[in-house]
């Protein structure tokens, strides 16, 4: 069963929740038996699974192609649809674009920084938002920490109370300091995820392929649970071994009652 908004704002201050990202239907079914509540197709796609230098790249065709493949890996999930850079640059363009992730697959639909007037027409339209503050990728001029002075961290309270107010039902909070996301998290009447954003959030988001180890470099504030990227190097240094000396295919073990041989 699908989780609605209210489902999440109902584990504000009472059940953490945990969120992952995926980008293809595998990995998606896996999340899903796993009871991952929420799958977030972020525009991080860009980066960590075509190789973009920046989310700017992704394109809503990108995110269209991501957002199927997520939802027919994950048909029980609730999926955030990330709106790509500039899609959302006023609220009659926003308003198209969220319409085509949604007929997509999404259940609800992310945009970054305080875009009111964009968030309330959404909103007005009957679509479920996902606010995001702090560190905001798509126009960062550098993936620092933000809000650790006085001034950056009013700007960042000044626009989650805004994000809120314009009606998104759940906010992320990226790389500020702890106690400024306390801060928003006691705050806010809405569910806060953080992602380097200290303990103190209502839940936490982290990025599928960080979490798995798979790629060259990961942000300070993720966790390598596993290490794939050096399983697929020895996988396919074994396979090549293989090759070299026949022993691939003839060590293949046929199934039986298959038919094959």
């Amino acid at each position: 069963m699908i989780l609605q908004p209210k489902d999440f704002q109902a584990r504000k201050g009472n059940q953490p929740i945990a969120m992952l990202t995926a980008y293809t239907c595998p990995v998606a079914r896996n999340i899903e038996e796993a009871g991952i509540p929420v799958i977030l197709v972020g525009d991080t796609v860009g980066m960590v699974e075509m190789g973009f230098d920046s989310t700017r790249d992704v394109t809503l065709e990108h995110m269209e192609y991501h957002i199927g493949a997520v939802r027919r890996g994950a048909p029980k999930t609730h999926i955030i649809g990330d709106l790509p850079y500039r899609t959302d640059r006023d609220p009659q363009t926003a308003l198209a674009s969220a319409r085509r992730l949604l007929a997509a697959g999404a259940d609800s639909i992310k945009l970054e920084g305080a875009k009111v007037a964009e968030i309330r027409a959404l909103v007005d339209a009957g679509i479920a938002v996902v606010g995001h503050t702090g560190l905001t990728p798509q126009t960062a001029t550098s993936f620092k920490q933000v809000g650790k002075t006085d001034t950056q961290a009013q700007q960042i309270l000044d626009d989650a109370r805004a994000i809120e107010a314009a009606g998104a039902f759940m906010l992320v909070i990226e790389h500020v300091p702890y106690r400024l996301a306390a801060r928003l998290t006691e705050q806010l009447g809405i569910p806060t995820i953080g992602i380097g954003a200290g303990p103190d959030c209502d839940g936490q988001v982290l990025v599928i392929n960080d979490a798995l180890g798979l790629g060259d470099y990961w942000p300070p504030f993720s966790k390598q649970y596993a290490h794939a990227s050096r399983t697929i190097a020895q996988v396919a240094r074994d396979f090549s071994r293989e090759v070299a000396s026949r022993e691939f295919p003839n060590n293949i073990i046929p199934l039986t009652g298959t038919g094959k041989t």
